[in-house]
C-alpha cells in the first residue's frame, strides 16, 4: 500500500456499494460530488430501481407522494399525480442514473456472495466468480425484495397460474378471468383495486382486516407540471411546506406515543373512511380491525373499499384450509374456483444484506451476530464489521415517511465517518459492541411503548414481539444523523 492510499486520502479510497436501488445510486452520485470516483455498484438484477424493477404488478404505486419519494437534489417537476405509477418510479431513477453517468459503474447481473474483512480492506466475489477489494463497502440491499411465500398446504397442486406479487408473470391474461389474491397489506389492496373491474370474479382472501387512510386519486394536470417547472418552491411546498410538515408531525406523534391526540385524530379518520365509504353492514364487520390504526403498516388507498364493493368481488375472511388443483379450499368446507393466484404476502424483512455471507473482523461472521435477531447501531452500523454502512438496516424508521429523506439523512452520517479515513484519522472504524448494548437497551424499552406494539400482528415485531422499528421521532432521528458521536466508535 503506497502512502497516499495509507493515508485514506480520496485518490486511494476505494468503495463497493451493494444495490442499484434507490438508496445505492444516492450513495454512488454523494460519492461524485465530491469528486470520488472510483467506487463500483454490484446489482443482482440487469437494471437499477431496487424495489420498482422487482414490482411491476398491476396498480402499483408508491404510497408516499411522489414529490416527497424524489432525490432533494433531483427535483421532478414532470410526475403524473400526488401518487406516482410505479413503472413511472422505475423511469425516475433510471433518467437519475443517466444524469449522473452512473451505468459505467455499474455490473449488473453481479450478486455478491461473500464479503469478508481482512487487512485494512473489504473482499468480495460474486456468484459468478468476480472479486473485488475495497476500503468502505456500503450495503443499499433495501428491505422489500425478499419474496414470502404463505405456508400453505397444497400451495404446489393449483393448476392455474400462481406466483408472488414480485414476481408477477405478465403472459397470464387477467381479463374476463377468475383470481384470488391473499394477502391484505398494501400490495394486495392495489392488486384488487387494480383488477376489481377486469375480472369475472375476484376473491380476496382476508386473515386480517386493515385500517385503510384516505387519499386522494390526484393527477398532475399539464399546467400543475409547468408550475412546478417554473418554480421549483412549488414542489418543496409539496414536500416541506406546513401541510407536508402538519401531515409528518401528526404521524410521527401518533407512532410513539398511543395516548396522543394525534393518534385518535388517525383512528377518528380511518373510522370514518370506513363508516362513510362501504354501505352493506357484513361487508363493513368483514372490514373492521379489533385493533388501533397505525399498529401495522398504514395503508393509504383512495379506491379500495369501492373497489371491494364491485359485483365481481368477494371479500372471504375465512381460514384457508389448503390450496387444491381447481382452487382455494376454505376451512368451512367452500372451494373458490380460480384460474389465477396472486400472493401478495409480503418478503422477508429480517434479511437486509443477507443472503450475502459477511465475515467481519476476526472472522466474525453476520448471521452468527444476527443468530438472536437483526440488530445495528442507530440502523446503520455494527460492532465488529468495519467501514460497513448500512442503508435502512435493522431499526431504522421505515414506517410510512419517504425512504429517500431517510437515505439522504443516513448518507449525511456515512460521509462524516467515511471522511476518518480520508483525512487519515484512522483506516477503520466500528461502533463499540457497548455502544450498541445501549442503544438496544433504549430502543427496546422504547419501542415497547409504541403503537406497533398494541395488539397486533405485524412485520415490524421480532420474534419477541418487540418492533424493530425506530420509536422515536422524526427530529430525533434527523438529530442523530446529522453527527456521528465518534466516542461511540472504535477507531484503528
Amino acid at each position: 500500500m503506497d502512502s497516499k492510499e495509507a493515508a485514506g486520502s480520496p485518490e486511494g479510497l476505494r468503495t463497493i456499494i451493494i444495490g442499484a436501488g434507490m438508496a445505492g445510486l444516492l450513495a454512488a452520485i454523494k460519492l461524485k460530488e465530491r469528486g470520488e470516483t472510483d467506487f463500483t455498484i454490484y446489482e443482482k438484477g440487469d437494471s437499477v430501481g431496487g424495489t420498482w424493477r422487482e414490482n411491476t404488478y398491476p396498480g402499483l404505486s408508491c404510497d408516499t407522494p411522489a414529490h416527497a419519494y424524489s432525490y432533494s437534489f433531483a427535483l421532478n417537476p414532470d410526475w403524473s399525480a400526488v401518487y406516482a405509477p410505479g413503472p413511472e418510479i422505475k423511469a425516475y431513477f433510471e433518467g437519475v442514473a443517466r444524469r449522473y453517468d452512473l451505468y459505467p459503474a455499474i455490473r449488473f447481473n453481479s450478486e455478491i456472495e461473500s464479503a469478508e474483512w481482512h487487512g485494512d480492506k473489504w473482499h468480495i466475489r460474486t456468484k459468478d466468480g468476480q472479486s473485488d477489494s475495497a476500503h468502505v463497502l456500503i450495503a443499499a440491499t433495501g428491505v422489500l425484495h425478499h419474496p414470502s411465500l404463505p405456508d400453505i398446504p397444497g400451495l404446489s397442486d393449483f393448476e392455474g397460474a400462481c406466483f408472488h406479487s414480485a414476481r408477477w408473470d405478465h403472459s397470464v391474461p387477467l381479463d374476463g378471468k377468475r383470481i384470488g389474491v391473499i394477502g391484505t397489506g398494501s400490495t394486495g389492496v392495489q392488486i384488487v383495486s387494480a383488477l376489481a373491474k377486469r375480472a369475472a370474479r375476484l376473491v380476496h382472501f382476508q386473515r386480517s382486516p386493515q385500517w385503510i387512510m384516505p387519499c386522494p386519486d390526484t393527477r398532475y394536470s399539464e399546467a400543475d407540471k409547468q408550475a412546478f417547472r417554473e418554480d421549483a418552491e412549488n414542489i418543496w411546498q409539496v414536500r416541506n411546506g406546513p401541510e407536508a410538515a402538519a401531515r409528518r408531525a401528526r404521524f410521527t406523534n401518533a407512532i410513539i406515543d398511543i395516548d396522543s391526540p394525534e393518534l385518535a385524530e388517525i383512528q377518528q379518520i380511518v373510522e370514518r373512511n370506513l363508516e362513510e365509504s362501504v354501505r352493506d353492514p357484513a361487508l363493513k364487520q368483514k372490514l373492521t380491525p379489533n385493533y388501533r390504526a397505525a399498529c401495522k403498516r398504514m395503508i393509504f388507498s383512495p379506491n379500495y373499499y369501492r373497489s371491494v364493493q364491485e359485483p365481481a368481488v368477494y371479500l372471504e375472511n375465512q381460514p384457508i384450509e389448503r390450496i387444491e388443483a381447481k382452487g382455494v379450499r376454505m376451512a368451512d368446507g367452500t372451494l373458490h374456483e380460480l384460474d389465477v393466484l396472486a400472493l401478495a404476502t409480503g418478503f422477508k424483512v429480517d434479511q437486509f444484506v443477507r443472503p450475502i455471507k459477511i465475515r467481519g473482523q476476526g472472522g466474525l461472521d453476520l448471521d452468527t451476530f444476527w443468530q438472536a435477531g437483526p440488530r445495528a447501531y442507530y440502523a446503520v452500523t455494527v460492532p465488529n464489521f468495519p467501514n460497513m454502512l448500512l442503508f435502512n438496516g435493522p431499526t431504522g424508521p421505515v414506517g410510512n415517511f419517504s425512504l429517500i429523506d431517510i437515505a439522504e439523512h443516513q448518507w449525511r452520517y456515512f460521509d462524516q465517518l467515511i471522511d476518518l479515513v480520508r483525512a487519515g484519522k484512522c483506516k477503520a472504524f466500528a461502533p463499540s459492541e457497548a455502544a450498541l448494548v445501549d442503544y438496544e437497551a433504549r430502543r427496546n424499552e422504547r419501542a415497547k411503548k409504541t403503537v406497533f406494539a398494541s395488539g397486533c400482528h405485524s412485520w415490524y415485531l421480532d420474534k419477541n414481539g418487540v418492533p424493530q422499528v425506530w420509536p422515536w421521532s422524526w427530529d430525533h432521528f434527523t438529530e442523530v444523523m446529522s453527527a456521528p458521536k465518534i466516542e461511540d466508535y472504535v477507531l484503528a
